[in-house]
């Protein structure tokens, strides 16, 4: 039945496991361990563990297995592996397939947090890494050797919001037998159609929209039944990665509101970019799903015209400017993270990508003015016109 279930039902429905109690609401199985019948029986679930069977909490959980099995029915893949944070499935997504001698292509626009965990522990570790400028497909062309093995970017990058052709890059890197893995927590699962595209594996910080609340960390690896319990599900759960039952919990009630929270969070960043255009303290307005953006059209088709929570805003007056905006703001509040029911700002040059040369900032347009919004659930018309109040201040 699921097969035919809508995305909305999937993220309410999917992967749902009862006790012998029939609860409504998905238990909790708060353990770090399970008992077994007998020696024989223990013995037996080491060997070979069922589908239901589990032997401890770092290898598997029946809430945690809840979120991975509905979380990868709303995303279109065969399975998935629940981590502790965003980063965890990350590093462990790359971690877990590659080793020295390896090659990687990557965009360059990334979170400051992967572009560590790219320069500074794969390349320590004898992985060659090469960078990209994330929208040139002449670039990912030329550096998608073959003995590539494997392709990673942002679908949305952070925090400028470069839109990289998931079809074309990955058609690439399948030429050379390379593996195409795709951070895409700016797309959301909701917006996603990475799979379908030609990803092969799928990331997010679950911390962002699935949470929706800033509540927990956690995050997600997607993929084929092959990669993720054969690859790695064996590197998480002896490197202790793995999600907490808990936050397990806390994930599922966040998908159960996550279609409609991320389409109307999607729907106020739309009427604030638009809002803002041509505003005279503003240099640039970012926003993938405005007309104005010059990547629109590849949004129309990779992502439905949906331009995701998150606009940037780049102030005229530089960090100045931006401090004064961001100080004068009443709604909205000053934090790193997004995909939260409130709104947040971030000025990235100094927080979530401050550890950047400046020439790299330079490089990928973070400027001193440079504002990162998550737009949140709040009344879109008072949050355009808190915005509008503290610019005024700005300039």
């Amino acid at each position: 039945m699921s097969d035919t279930w809508n995305p909305r039902t999937r993220a309410v429905h999917g992967g749902t496991r009862r006790s012998q109690y029939g609860e409504v609401s998905e238990a909790i199985f708060l353990t770090q361990g399970f008992v077994y019948d007998s020696a024989e029986a223990a013995a037996q679930r080491f060997e070979s563990a069922g589908e239901d069977e589990f032997i401890y909490a770092r290898y598997g959980n029946p809430t945690v297995a809840m979120f991975e099995d509905r979380i990868a029915m709303l995303e279109g893949a065969e399975d998935g592996f629940a981590t502790a944070s965003g980063m965890a499935a990350v590093s462990g997504a790359l971690t877990s397939m590659l080793k020295a001698g390896d090659r990687v292509v990557s965009s360059r626009a990334l979170f400051g947090s992967c572009l560590y965990v790219l320069e500074d522990i794969l390349t320590r570790y004898g992985v060659e890494v090469e960078f990209v400028d994330g929208t040139d497909l002449d670039q990912w062309r030329a550096a998608i050797t073959p003995g590539t093995r494997a392709v990673f970017f942002e679908a949305l990058s952070n925090p400028t919001l470069e839109v990289v052709d998931i079809a074309a890059v990955s058609a690439l890197a399948h030429a050379v037998g390379a593996t195409v893995l795709v951070d895409n927590v700016f797309a959301t699962p909701v917006f996603s159609n990475a799979i379908e595209q030609g990803a092969d594996v799928v990331i997010y910080s679950a911390t962002k929209h699935i949470d929706g609340q800033g509540r927990a960390l956690g995050g997600i690896i997607l993929g084929t039944r092959e990669f993720i319990r054969k690859t790695v599900e064996p590197y998480m759960k002896h490197t202790g990665g793995s999600m907490s039952p808990f936050t397990a919990w806390v994930m599922l009630k966040g998908l159960e509101t996550l279609d409609l929270r991320v389409r109307a969070q999607a729907a106020s960043a739309l009427a604030i970019a638009d809002a803002l255009q041509g505003h005279g303290a503003l240099s640039r307005v970012i926003y993938p799903g405005h007309h104005s953006h010059a990547q629109n059209a590849l949004v129309q088709r990779q992502m439905e015209g949906n331009g995701g929570t998150v606009l940037s805003l780049d102030l005229a007056g530089g960090q100045a400017a931006a401090f004064k905006f961001l100080n004068a703001l009443s709604i909205p509040v000053i934090s790193n993270n997004l995909g939260d029911a409130k709104s947040i700002l971030t000025h990235p040059a100094t927080t979530t990508h401050q550890r950047l040369p400046q020439d790299q900032k330079d490089h990928l347009g973070i400027t001193p003015g440079l504002v990162r919004m998550s737009v949140g659930l709040e009344d879109a018309q008072d949050l355009i016109g808190d915005i509008l109040q503290a610019l005024d201040q700005a300039q």
